[in-house]
């Protein structure tokens, strides 16, 4: 509202409700203002005064009043939006002056807020809940980006399943080939190691788990192979073999004999370390596992020539650091010492058919072969020893200084988990059972057996009563199949360390490829003697053959390894009573080689 004076700018109120009746200027000029009517005080918003006002004439004009009354107004206008009157044109309004009347304002839906206390903001979503009129313009409606978030039972913070799943784990199909030439696709995940599939495979096949299948990268173009680390993911070890290249599933008892009887493994001439050694068994592999120690593996090899069919011998000394050989005799002065292979970024395999496709000099050769080569032969590092016992020492020198103590976990984790089911693999007997007493009816009157010598006998004799009994008869009078003598011919072809007619050839390249441990085994049909069988067995990396004749004692036919000395009534009795006892062989029947069909 403005006010005029003669000769002056127009001033806009300021200040408290009565604060310019107190200046000495206007305290002078009242009574000189020009004449107003109250209807021209009347606007928007701001009421007519009382009729009290109506019976003064138009030139003496109540100020006092007037302000009063515009104060009231102003204050119902901020009573409707629930803000107290906190601003009159950018300053803090003062209360009324002592003596001024103060106009009731109209009663509002709810309890007014004084102008004392603090104006509290709710949010927009509960003004709308409570009263749609309270809405003002400085709280914008603006949605609630996380509505789970704000409910009473609602969790602070959001659960597994209110997530968006998340991307799946990558698969991939793996075909692994079996020994017989069956195949099995299998669907892997990437992080999935060989040990992992394995596992798997055996358990899909229904084999025996004894911690000795493996998984093995075969490159028949280039006549490699090698059984994969337990450690080793499947997915990238694929990664780097070629279109020809396949995974084979078999047996392998030779993964970890070295831990076992490792000086059958490092002939003493072979082995030479920078610190002194005690020459233990013990201290023996720790220098291997020990990165701070410094084993060589040294000797003399055939080398083929890069790019050149001619191979070379020369002495060789294996590192940490790589293979080197010496260009100068046997010295291994550093300036006579030249590298062959690096370890670090090469995987370690078997010559199959060296002498063939390679021109080696033996049948003992393998190859250092770096990763990224795939199918080409004139990058392979290809060496051959003089014996088995000298490539065995080679190839798993190599492996211990590339893995360390990768390849001791391995070993340890199968011992460790047998260790821990130990306490299940004992079947608890019941007290039926304990209960039991061996008994004879043989008399007319059954007896107690109490001699623990004579109930074991006559235990054995029973379970071998089946093979002893006469000649049953069926009903049209003719020998029934499970004739003793017949049946002690064939039974033994269900067993799965018979593997038929094979030759002496295939013999030992099962053998070999199985594990050349002590105790490893498998029966053949002879080749040279229709009627009689062979025991291939292995001992000191050495593979032996052992021919099983027939006998006849009273009419029976029996087998004998001893000419008739320790006679059999079939192929089973003889391989348990010579995994039990040696007798004329050089060490008991402990691991046989088997094939499974995938």
């Amino acid at each position: 509202m403005w006010f005029e004076d003669r000769g002056k700018e127009p001033m806009a109120l300021a200040g408290g409700t009565d604060s310019f009746l107190h200046h000495p200027y206007y305290q002078g000029q009242v009574e000189q203002t020009p004449p107003h009517r109250p209807g021209d005080l009347a606007g928007p918003g701001f009421p007519a005064p009382p009729d009290r006002l109506a019976g003064h004439q138009e030139d003496d004009v109540d100020l006092e009043a007037l302000v009063n009354d515009m104060d009231a107004s102003l204050e119902s206008l901020c009573a409707a939006s629930e803000t107290a009157p906190l601003l009159h044109n950018g300053q803090h309004s003062r209360g009324p002056t002592p003596g001024a009347r103060v106009l009731q304002p109209q009663a509002a839906p709810r309890q007014r807020v004084q102008r004392s206390q603090p104006v509290r903001i709710l949010a927009v979503r509960r003004l709308q809940e409570e009263d749609p009129h309270l809405r003002t313009s400085s709280l914008p409606a603006i949605p609630n980006p996380f509505p789970e978030l704000c409910g009473p039972g609602s969790p602070p913070a959001l659960t597994p399943g209110s997530l968006p799943p998340g991307p799946a784990a990558a698969k991939q199909d793996v075909k692994v080939f079996s020994e017989d030439g069956t195949s099995k696709v299998v669907e892997i995940l990437a992080d999935m190691t060989a040990r992992d599939l394995c596992q798997l495979l055996v358990y899909r096949s229904h084999c025996v788990d004894d911690n000795s299948w493996t998984l093995v990268e075969h490159h028949p173009h280039l006549g490699l192979e090698r059984c994969l680390e337990d450690h080793e993911l499947v997915v990238q070890v694929e990664s780097t073999m070629a279109s020809e290249s396949k995974f084979l599933f078999r047996k392998n008892y030779a993964k970890y004999e070295f831990f076992k009887n490792p000086m059958n493994f490092f002939p003493e001439q072979m082995v030479t370390w920078c610190q002194q050694s005690n020459g233990s068994h013990t201290q023996l592999l720790q220098n291997f596992l020990n990165s701070s120690s410094c084993p060589e593996i040294q000797g003399f090899l055939h080398v083929k020539e890069l790019g050149r069919k001619s191979w070379k011998k020369l002495y060789v000394c294996l590192r940490r650091s790589g293979l080197y050989c010496s260009t100068k005799g046997a010295s291994k002065e550093p300036r006579h010492l030249q590298l062959l292979a690096e370890l670090e970024d090469s995987s370690i395999f078997s010559l199959i058919a060296g002498r063939k496709q390679y021109g080696a000099p033996t049948d003992y050769g393998f190859c250092i072969k770096p990763n990224r080569v795939r199918t080409e032969a004139k990058e392979l590092r290809l060496l051959c020893a003089e014996d088995e016992q000298s490539r065995t020492c080679w190839v798993t020198a190599c492996r211990l200084l590339k893995y360390g103590m990768l390849l001791y976990q391995n070993y340890r984790i199968p011992q460790q988990r047998k260790a821990m089911l130990s306490s299940f693999s004992t079947p608890v007997r019941s007290v039926s059972e304990n209960s039991l007493v061996a008994m004879d009816f043989s008399g007319q009157t059954g007896r107690v057996i109490e001699n623990p010598a004579e109930a074991q006998s006559a235990a054995l004799e029973e379970g071998h009563a089946w093979r002893k009994r006469s000649t049953r008869m069926n009903i049209l009078g003719s020998q029934s199949p499970l004739h003793p003598s017949a049946l002690s011919t064939v039974i033994h072809r269900t067993q799965h360390w018979f593997h038929g007619r094979i030759s002496r050839e295939e013999s030992h390249r099962i053998i070999k490829q199985q594990g050349l441990v002590d105790g490893l085994f498998l029966l053949r049909d002879s080749q040279s003697n229709p009627k009689a069988f062979v025991l291939t067995l292995c001992h000191h990396q050495k593979i032996k053959n052992f021919q099983i004749l027939p006998c006849e004692d009273d009419g029976q036919t029996f087998f004998s390894l001893d000419d008739g000395n320790t006679k059999f009534s079939d192929l089973i009795q003889l391989v348990d009573f010579y995994q039990l006892n040696k007798g004329v062989l050089p060490c008991r029947l402990k691991h046989h080689c088997i094939r499974v069909a995938l």
